[in-house]
């Protein structure tokens, strides 16, 4: 009899990950986790929660026993220390392929970002546009793709996921601040008019192109896709969809793009925004990417609209806002810590 599918999902732990861990459940995998962090969620009992650090060869050949596709997720985001943005997702993507290749797993599904695009300069952005990281967490990605493709080329099957911002459950993070705002009954300033169109995705939809990539023929998959939402609309729709869920009758308020970047830039050479250079400069600019070649090769076509993926967000926040009280953190899973931010949620 066939054993089920064992999945290594590295950065289990996180946001995309314990999403993601649900989906391969909920589809009778087997599923082991491989985090710096505690796996401290209900699914503990169902889930082989291995505690380590994929900058650790150890750690990543005891996680890799016996185990046939690896999601790698785990990333060190981009409010993390420079030196750990680099060393682990450069040293530590190649630490997982290196060894995942010794292990002769299938396949190695390596979750990217379109931040390897930088500033749009067009849209929508297609995959063999060029790549230039914004900061070291862009450059990180750019970089890690490349190891990705010294891997093919050594008959290592790397899918590779140019995954949109992606919202759902658990999801907080710089998202938390437009949710506690709109929960609170504030209006929430956009950088610019708001006019420019900005496409999100949904953590459901891409856990389903995991799946995809992780149980389609090799050769198909053997690519790099981007992943984001079919149906979007602009900047002041995604803020004012949250906004409406709260229902305060609160509104979208346009700032003047260019003095509103530069005192973000100031606050955060002063370290008092949690706000980085890659979510204030991009926030005024078209950003969307052409989802054509995901449709044509896997046949997939999201289903959550930009609204529907905020809402449900949303409504996970509203459910579970208390829990986080007093908790702050550098991660998509906890708050930000504020900061300045504060005493401008007073003004609105």
């Amino acid at each position: 009899m066939a054993h089920s599918t064992r999945y290594l999902v590295t950065g289990g732990a996180g946001f995309l990950g314990i999403n993601l861990c649900r989906a391969l459940l909920a589809r009778g995998a087997d599923v082991r986790s491989l985090d710096i962090a505690p796996f401290d969620y209900p699914e503990r009992d169902r889930v082989d929660a291995v505690r380590g650090d994929i900058r650790d060869t150890a750690a990543v050949d005891a996680a890799l026993r016996d185990v046939d596709v690896v999601v790698h997720c785990a990333a060190a985001l981009p409010r993390a220390p420079v030196a750990d943005v680099l060393s682990t997702n450069i040293a530590g993507t190649r630490i997982v392929l290196e060894r995942a290749l010794a292990h002769r797993v299938d396949r190695v599904i390596f979750i990217s970002s379109t931040s390897v695009y930088g500033i749009p300069d067009h849209v929508p952005l297609i995959e063999t546009d060029p790549l230039q990281g914004v900061g070291a967490y862009g450059e990180a990605k750019v970089e890690g793709e490349a190891i990705c493709a010294q891997f093919r080329a050594r008959g290592l099957t790397v899918p590779i996921l140019r995954a949109k911002t992606f919202v759902g459950p658990e999801r907080l993070g710089v998202f938390e601040l437009l949710y506690d705002w709109a929960y609170d009954g504030r209006n929430f300033p956009l950088l610019g008019s708001g006019a420019n169109r900005y496409q999100l995705l949904d953590v459901e939809d891409l856990c389903d192109v995991i799946v995809l990539c992780a149980t389609r023929d090799r050769a198909l998959v053997d690519a790099t896709f981007n992943v984001g939402a079919r149906e979007f609309g602009t900047m002041r729709d995604n803020v004012q969809t949250v906004l409406d869920r709260a229902g305060h009758g609160k509104r979208a308020i346009a700032l003047p793009a260019g003095p509103a970047i530069a005192l973000l830039e100031l606050l955060e050479r002063m370290r008092i925004s949690p706000l980085y250079p890659w979510i204030y400069r991009t926030a005024a600019h078209d950003s969307f990417v052409s989802i054509e070649r995901l449709e044509r090769a896997l046949g997939f076509t999201p289903r959550h609209s930009n609204r529907a993926a905020l809402t449900r967000n949303y409504d996970w926040y509203a459910l579970h806002r208390d829990e986080y009280r007093g908790k702050t953190g550098d991660t998509h899973r906890v708050p930000w810590k504020k900061g300045a931010l504060n005493i401008a949620k007073r003004l609105f």
